[in-house]
């Protein structure tokens, strides 16, 4: 008797069903309702990609008639500066504000590429009092040309000018003197920059004297180089995170740099 009592207590326990089992098949999910949210979702992106796209115009328009005031009160095209080098110069000055790596912001430093070498084509703008500190010579690379720079790369050893925006670092100096050290912010235009020891530096061959004798100014190796006699008031001036921009009008460079597009 015991021992048939105990199959039958062990039988009825198999039978038994356990919790987490059912004998009805799982329900769908309600496509409708998947439907409905992801469409749902699909309007929030289309919202958040409009504002997006309001408030970068918006900025761009602040930027452009930033660069019209100061174009008109310090008469930059006067002095060769035009207007919309300016201007892309505050929209990449805007944007490494925003990025947190200008440690200075009260200096903008322009080198308009697309003047002649024997013109003073680098300005040195203070753009919380809105003054222009200094308009200089500056050098471009000797692979990048003879009186105009038409050439640019961000290879090692090239020899050539690198386009686009940096941010200066420490003074040092080296053989050229008092130097500065600048940081390339734009890849694969100047991120190079520190391989390839590109610095702005003081030469002699920046100088009236140069382009009067030979007609030319002289070039470096890539090195935005300028005169020696300026070398002490202008690297102090712009030293130590503020930002630096050499311009030409490049459709490669405009379309695709990093920072302006970013």
């Amino acid at each position: 008797m015991p021992s048939s009592f105990g199959r039958i207590i062990c039988l009825c326990f198999f039978l038994i069903p356990t919790a987490s089992y059912s004998f009805y098949p799982p329900v769908p999910p309600n496509s409708n309702t998947s439907s409905a949210s992801a469409v749902a979702a699909k309007a929030v992106a289309v919202r958040l990609a409009r504002a997006r796209a309001a408030a970068r115009k918006g900025e761009l328009k602040m930027i452009g008639l930033e660069a019209f005031s100061l174009t008109q009160e310090l008469q930059l095209e006067d002095s060769g500066l035009n207007e919309k080098v300016l201007e892309y110069a505050l929209i990449g000055y805007h944007r490494l504000l925003k990025k947190g790596v200008l440690h200075r912001t009260d200096v903008l430093s322009v080198c308009d590429f697309s003047q002649s070498s024997s013109q003073k084509r680098m300005y040195v703008i203070d753009v919380c009092n809105r003054k222009l500190l200094y308009r200089s010579y500056v050098a471009h690379g000797i692979g990048s040309g003879e009186e105009y720079a038409n050439a640019f790369s961000n290879v090692p050893e090239s020899h050539k000018s690198s386009l686009g925006f940096y941010v200066t670092r420490e003074t040092y100096y080296g053989s050229n003197g008092l130097s500065l050290r600048i940081d390339g912010m734009d890849r694969g235009f100047n991120s190079r920059a520190n391989q390839r020891n590109i610095v702005i530096h003081g030469a002699p061959y920046v100088s009236e004297r140069i382009l009067h004798k030979y007609g030319v100014m002289g070039t470096t190796f890539g090195c935005p180089a300028i005169p020696e006699e300026l070398t002490n008031e202008i690297i102090p001036t712009i030293k130590d995170g503020t930002c630096f921009f050499i311009y030409y009008p490049s459709q490669r460079y405009l379309s695709r740099s990093g920072v302006l597009n970013g």
